[in-house]
């Protein structure tokens, strides 16, 4: 993906041309082609990948990936502004505390083999390419413009010459990965699915389209460029034909939250800031507690992962704007301009849910929505958002499709997400103009451990303690 600036670096890993006698880079009978200066990679780059190193070629080699500095529990700034790269590897998934970039592309596969052989064959796969893409390098060994001649490209191209832009990929196991709709396990996993893992409950006023609903396999991929996020799905729907095929997807814009202190609180698409109360990276002890699921919670091989809720919620956005100002404040209980609540103060001081103006009325509403999601109405449960803004064109009665694509990661949704949705659906004033038409959830394993070689029989890849 990374363009070789006009004078390599004499440090930039250099990609082996193939061996004669194929139709590789190294065939002389092969039509000229552009030089192999692409293939490499930036300074910068380079030091995105803090420590990444390869050994071997494709999958049957091995790729060794992160280190000690790559990722912290404070992540920089740098990627999430701008083209550097976040480590693939760590102690959690990346695209999870790591600081929200701009743009989304949000997908699911349902597996169409019934062989665990393969399954995990497609993991390993995944795993590999993710680990490159993420550092800005294409999804195969050779890239767009190299390799056999007579043969597909491993990368699609349309990001070649493009700088990682922050991206992450993040993996995630639906309910239906483990249990068969005659419910028998899959792949020789039986007892390998947590309780928690379930398929979420028909909420009141749900307005759900299966064809936006659940999914064996989930990926979000999230970059500070939206082309560099589209080439990561579409590269992994690209490896994964005849083993899984994409069930929906999703493209977001815009994001509507914040993890780290250092963004600015972002508005969504009725003007509002959103998030002001979401967790961030530096509250360890939030994340611990409400995030990163913890030995004993009852899937060993889930531990330090999380649950993935996501929600297509479409705005009705032409009602809404046709709202008074007074309206629309009240409904979500937080002043349009500056984001501080009804009560007072800015937009960081904590909501007085008992303070009252003239004859008494509570200056928050009780049906707002800032007052019924609060962690004080929900039993202090708390949950780190990853949201985007999303406008998918127009429908017939030419109303903008446009809304939030939820996304939250929770260490029990049980307790945290599904009681705060009930209570919202019921009673949130906002529910008048939502419609949930998109849902799922999947269990997030932990990240793969720093320095780790992946690639090949014997490598790391993701979700490999499930398959253990």
């Amino acid at each position: 993906m990374t363009t070789a600036p006009d004078q390599p670096d004499a440090d930039a890993p250099k990609w082996p041309d193939a061996p004669r006698g194929t139709t590789g880079p190294g065939d002389p009978t092969r039509p000229t082609e552009p030089p192999r200066e692409a293939r490499r990679i930036s300074r910068r780059a380079v030091l995105g990948m803090a420590g990444v190193g390869l050994a071997g070629a494709g999958l049957a080699g091995g790729f060794l990936a992160g280190s000690a500095a790559a990722r912290t529990a404070a992540p920089s700034a740098g990627p999430a502004e701008g083209d550097g790269a976040f480590a693939f590897t760590g102690e959690h998934q990346a695209g999870i505390t790591t600081p929200v970039q701009d743009s989304l592309h949000f997908a699911t596969w349902d597996v169409t083999t019934q062989d665990r052989d393969e399954v995990v064959a497609l993991l390993r796969a995944w795993t590999l390419a993710a680990a490159r893409m993420t550092q800005g390098l294409p999804a195969g060994e050779f890239g767009p413009v190299s390799g056999p001649y007579d043969a597909p490209p491993d990368d699609t191209g349309e990001a070649e010459g493009l700088p990682a832009s922050g991206l992450t990929i993040t993996f995630g196991f639906g309910p239906s990965f483990f249990t068969a709709a005659d419910g028998s396990a899959r792949f020789g996993l039986d007892g390998r699915k947590p309780d928690l893992l379930a398929d979420l409950p028909h909420f009141p006023g749900d307005m759900l389209e299966d064809a936006r609903c659940g999914g064996d396999l989930a990926v979000q991929a999230c970059a500070n460029d939206p082309q560099v996020a589209v080439h990561a799905i579409r590269n992994l729907a690209r490896i994964a034909f005849g083993t899984a095929s994409v069930r929906w997807s999703q493209l977001g814009y815009g994001r509507t939250s914040s993890t780290t202190t250092a963004q600015p609180t972002p508005r969504n698409l009725f003007g509002f800031k959103d998030g002001t109360a979401n967790i961030t990276s530096e509250e360890s002890a939030a994340t611990d507690e409400h995030v990163w699921v913890a030995p004993g919670d009852g899937a060993d091989w889930l531990a330090g992962g999380s649950y993935l809720v996501a929600r297509r919620i479409r705005m009705t956005i032409e009602t809404w704007d046709r709202a008074p100002l007074r309206e629309q404040e009240t409904i979500v209980g937080r002043t349009k301009g500056s984001g501080a609540p009804l009560s007072g103060g800015d937009e960081r001081t904590e909501p007085d849910f008992e303070a009252a103006g003239r004859g008494g009325v509570p200056l928050i509403d009780a049906a707002s929505h800032v007052r019924l999601a609060h962690p004080t109405s929900n039993g202090g449960a708390r949950m780190l958002r990853r949201g985007y803004n999303y406008t998918d064109g127009s429908d017939g009665l030419g109303r903008l499709d446009a809304g939030l694509f939820f996304l939250a990661y929770v260490r029990d949704p049980a307790t945290q997400y599904v009681p705060m949705q009930n209570a919202l659906a019921k009673h949130d004033l906002m529910s008048e103009y939502l419609r949930h038409t998109g849902s799922g959830i999947w269990a997030v394993p932990r990240g793969i451990a720093e320095g780790a070689t992946l690639g090949g029989d014997e490598g790391a890849f993701v979700g490999q303690e499930l398959f253990a």
